[in-house]
């Protein structure tokens, strides 16, 4: 296995080089794991531990506590990368045990996300589509527009929309090709012929204004050649939330950018539910769209909601019914 070129100094170096390029190997970006462990190393070095030996759980529990994390979730984050690190050290031979004692905090309180509904979501859309230009943000109402009509529309996460580069989106076939994404991975996102009537006329207007768009370009950019920042369209979507006079149900979080995509996979069981479709069946359908390694995380945003519980009971309700009679389901 090659080794991953990283600036380290510790015992750990060459482990953490190998580790780092064994995850790479099986298709992971493994960025934010990569910046742990380069962070591990460094406190090792500043601590003086210079063999292997002396990476001790007592070490590894300092190095923990100089790392806050107030959120059982961050710490557990935290705690896993470097738990990684050593159970791979153990299964390759290069350790007899971890030396990693920490267990993961308990996570007490989940977050309960807002679930947009096609009209909440058509509401957004809409004040977005009304935003005024600025000097350095023309045509800021229809970009909007068109963000987040992708966000809901597709599932897509906000990171995708805004590396889209005029090239991803081929208007021929109706597809996006979404590159660079969270898991290192490129995949194809079909539409419908009403997203490609919305992207045509935004392409339009695009180019419209300041010519045909290389293929390099970004789809959603206010300065030549800069896609627009994640960050920027979040800011945007909760600057635009009091407009849409949303209820929050008790114990829901104050809806996030991200929970349009969170709606479009619920919103897509509940349509399955009422089609008459077996989700279980299509699970790794809408896995595979999200951009998912596996079914398990797309069952992450399947939240449950009296809508989904209610198809579901009528779901089984239609089973079950001929067992009342003594017959066979």
């Amino acid at each position: 296995m090659r080794s991953v070129n990283l600036t380290l100094s510790s015992p750990l170096a060459e482990p953490i080089r190998r580790f780092v390029a064994y995850k790479r190997a099986l298709n992971r970006r493994f960025a934010t794991e990569e910046r742990t462990l380069v962070l591990l190393d460094r406190y090792l070095v500043e601590q003086g531990i210079g063999e292997l030996a002396g990476v001790t759980p007592a070490v590894l529990d300092a190095f923990l506590i100089s790392r806050p994390r107030h959120q059982p979730r961050s710490y557990n984050h935290l705690l896993g990368v470097v738990r990684g690190l050593f159970d791979w050290m153990v299964q390759q031979e290069m350790l007899a045990t971890s030396p990693v004692r920490q267990r993961p905090r308990r996570t007490t309180a989940q977050r309960i996300p807002y679930l947009f509904d096609l009209p909440q979501a058509g509401r957004l859309i809409e004040v977005a589509a009304a935003l005024p230009d600025r000097n350095k943000a023309p045509q800021r109402g229809p970009t909007y527009a068109t963000i987040f009509a992708l966000l809901y529309g597709l599932g897509l996460r906000v990171g995708e929309v805004a590396r889209l580069t005029r090239a991803d989106v081929d208007l021929q076939y109706n597809v996006l090709v979404i590159r660079d994404t969270k898991f290192a991975k490129s995949r194809f996102v079909p539409f419908g012929p009403s997203m490609a009537a919305r992207l045509r006329r935004y392409l339009e207007l695009r180019e419209g204004g300041s010519g045909p768009m290389a293929p390099e370009s970004p789809v959603f950019s206010f300065t030549a050649g800069r896609a627009l920042h994640p960050g920027t369209i979040s800011q945007t979507f909760h600057a635009l939330l009091p407009r849409l006079g949303l209820t929050l149900p008790a114990g829901v979080a104050t809806p996030r950018v991200h929970d349009l995509r969170h709606s479009f996979a619920v919103g897509t069981l509940l349509r399955w539910y009422r089609e008459g479709t077996d989700p279980a069946a299509r699970l790794l359908h809408l896995s595979t769209f999200l951009g998912h390694v596996n079914p398990a995380s797309t069952a992450v945003y399947l939240t449950i909601t009296a809508e989904l519980l209610d198809a579901a009971s009528e779901r089984f309700a239609r089973f079950a019914a001929p067992l009342s009679s003594g017959g066979a389901p």
